[in-house]
Order: structure tokens, then sequence, then C-alpha cells
């Protein structure tokens, strides 16, 4: 179930008001562009926007319609209307949406990976005072924070792509992506610069 708050509810319906329409209804859609972090849309329909295979929730006063995928991925959720000094909108509290490095990696897959780190990565990426930590694993690709030297490093890209991507993925051939989640603006002390 996706739940709307009371102030979240109050002010869907005054934007239907303002709209004047008849039968409006609010549909839902997820766009993936991070798992950690999605975004969501919210907009206002008609009936004719709505598709047969969307799952529908009564919402007290409107009808929220999601395609299934979303539905599914926004089960349990709560919809809330919020101001603050940065502005007002609406904001999704997800509960199946965990903060990347929430929860420690762990599992057979992890330890493949953590291994690799240790004895083939880090010895050569310390040369250059830099280090490659292990964050999370989900659906098999590997993310990555690398620190030291190759926080901010010029070159950090190609050693991710051509030197621990190639050597986990030959190692570990399960590993379906490497991704880097270092904040490389924030490297005080990179490499090549």
């Amino acid at each position: 179930m996706i739940h709307f708050t009371d102030t979240a509810r109050q002010r869907v319906l005054a934007f239907m008001e303002e709209e004047g329409e008849e039968d409006l209804a609010v549909r839902i859609d997820l766009r993936r562009s991070s798992p950690f972090a999605p975004e969501y849309d919210l907009a206002l329909i008609g009936p004719e926007e709505v598709s047969e295979e969307d799952r529908a929730f009564d919402q007290d006063g409107f009808s929220l319609y999601a395609a299934p995928d979303a539905a599914e991925f926004l089960e349990g959720s709560e919809i809330d209307w919020v101001e603050s000094l940065q502005g007002a909108g609406f904001r999704i509290d997800n509960p199946n949406v965990k903060p990347l490095g929430s929860e420690p990696p762990s599992g057979a897959l992890a330890e493949r990976v953590q291994r690799v780190l240790e004895e083939q990565i880090n010895p050569g990426v310390a040369s250059h005072g830099g280090h490659v930590s292990l964050v999370d694993i989900r659906e098999n690709v590997v993310f990555l924070q690398m620190s030291g030297g190759c926080q901010g490093c010029g070159m950090a890209s190609v050693t991710l792509t051509q030197g621990i991507k190639e050597a986990l993925q030959r190692a570990v051939p399960e590993v379906a992506g490497v991704e880097d989640v270092t904040d490389h603006e924030a490297g005080r002390n990179p490499y090549y610069a």
C-alpha cells in the first residue's frame, strides 16, 4: 500500500480543485536514476491516461495510479507534503530504498571481491598513496570508494575501468559491473591532478 499523509492528501485535493477538471487522479512514476536515490514523478492525470495494467490505490478523495513495477517498488511508502526554507514539495519515504553502504557487504561474493581488493588492487594503488574500499554490492554490481592518492586523481576513471574492473571481473566472473561512488571533488592530495 502507498499512503498519503493527511497534509499531502489535502495538498493534492487543493491542486485538483485549482485545475477545475472532473475525475482527476494522481499518477506516480519511478525514474531509476540511481538505485540508492530514485526519483519520482507525481502528476495529475485524466481518466484517459490510466492504463489497464496500472495498479490503483484509493487515497480517500482521489485515486493514485502506478505501473506494476513502480507499485511494487513503492510498496509501504508514505508520501508527505513538506515545507522548508528550500521550498515545498512532496517527500516520499520508501522503506525499500536502502542507502549505499547502510549495511556492510556480506556473503561469498563480497568476500571474493574483498580478497581481490586486498591482494591485487590495493597493493598496486598503495604505491601512489591510494586505497580502494568495498562499499556495497547490489544485483552483482560492485560499488567502490577510492581514497588517498586515488581520490581526485585525474587517472581514477582509467584505473577503475582498465585496472580494477578488469581484475575483478576476471577473478570474480559474477561481477556484472563496477561503480565508483567516490567524491573526487573532495580529493586533497591526488596522485595525478
